[in-house]
């Protein structure tokens, strides 16, 4: 399962619709004469707006059918504001089905607008053919002006979700927190191929780390998140909270990594704090990693480990993967 909107398409804004629409009637207008260019123009105009504003809808993926971790990842970036104090209200997913469905509309409209004035100008002289045929157009635009603004709110989620990173939530996922500086980055990177595998959630502003690994033919995947699980609860916003809560979809195992020499300059108490709050966060089994265990293993942990020193790197991931115990669906065999 790849990551569910980056096949979306660039959403037309009204104006560019309108001028796409009578642009191109304009041209088939001109490959015919008299009344048969007046219903030429007609039907174009009609059909390239109708179904552009269908393509809109359509191109979306539903969202009811979404794995969880992408709905709700989705609702909190979509309800935050993060193109810009210029960039339109999005709202959450249900302000985007409402705009969507506002789209539906408007297509289903200039459809019916065409059929209406169709027949009109089957009956009509050329003169009133032509008039005919404008104040269809007038009232096509009026249509597609109407859903001026769900257009660009869409186009705004559109632009913040195409770009998310493909994060999988069919493969075993191990999520590894902790506060910044303990060396979560740095194991990743030391166990997957993670340096080629970096993309930005829209409202942090540092990357994530998505890495792979095999382990008995098994692909997991293993996610650093800087910016929802490296400080206190209370420390993040609404859109990261929810966020957060999205990674309890995802996580089949959870590696806290703390500090306990303190030179990532957070005291131990606090990174204890966080990690106590991922336990009851997380239904899921979630290890105390204590990581630079060559300066400090003045902590209670689960395990010991210097990735600087290559001291049972192995070791924690062996952990991790024993602790997700995960095992692959098998194909029925119908017997």
């Amino acid at each position: 399962m790849s990551q569910p909107f980056e096949d979306l398409q660039t959403t037309p804004t009204a104006e560019e619709l309108v001028d796409k629409a009578f642009s191109r009637a304009a041209r088939a207008g001109r490959a015919k004469d008299g009344l048969d260019a007046q219903q030429s123009m007609l039907q174009t105009a009609s059909n390239i707006a109708s179904d552009n504003l269908e393509n809109v809808v359509t191109g979306w993926p539903d969202f009811d059918d979404l794995d969880p971790f992408y709905y709700e990842l989705a609702d909190a970036i979509m309800a935050s504001n993060t193109t810009g104090e210029d960039a339109p209200d999005i709202g959450g997913i249900d302000a985007v089905r409402q705009h969507l469905s506002e789209v539906g509309w408007a297509s289903r409209k200039t459809a019916d607008i065409r059929r209406e004035y169709a027949e009109r100008l089957a009956s009509s002289d050329i003169d009133t053919a032509t008039k005919i045929r404008k104040q269809a157009f007038a009232r096509i635009a009026d249509v597609v002006e109407e859903v001026e603004d769900d257009l660009a709110a869409v186009g705004a989620a559109r632009d913040d979700l195409k770009t998310l990173p493909d994060i999988r939530p069919d493969e075993p996922t191990i999520v590894v927190a902790g506060y910044p500086n303990v060396g979560k980055s740095t194991f990743v990177n030391a166990v997957t191929n993670a340096r080629n595998e970096t993309a930005s959630y829209p409202f942090t502003t540092t990357e994530i780390r998505v890495g792979h690994f095999d382990d008995g033919h098994i692909r997991y995947q293993i996610v650093d998140t800087p910016g929802l699980l490296d400080r206190a609860p209370e420390e993040r916003n609404d859109v990261e909270s929810q966020a957060a809560s999205a990674l309890e979809h995802l996580a089949d195992g959870v590696l806290v990594l703390v500090d306990a020499s303190g030179d990532c300059g957070y005291p131990l108490d606090t990174q204890l704090a966080l990690r106590d709050d991922l336990e009851g966060r997380f239904d899921v089994p979630v290890l105390t990693v204590c990581n630079k265990a060559d300066r400090s293993r003045d902590v209670e942990a689960d395990l010991y480990m210097s990735v600087t020193e290559d001291e049972n790197v192995q070791g924690v991931l062996d952990a991790a993967v024993e602790a997700v115990d995960y095992e692959p669906e098998l194909p029925y065999d119908g017997s």
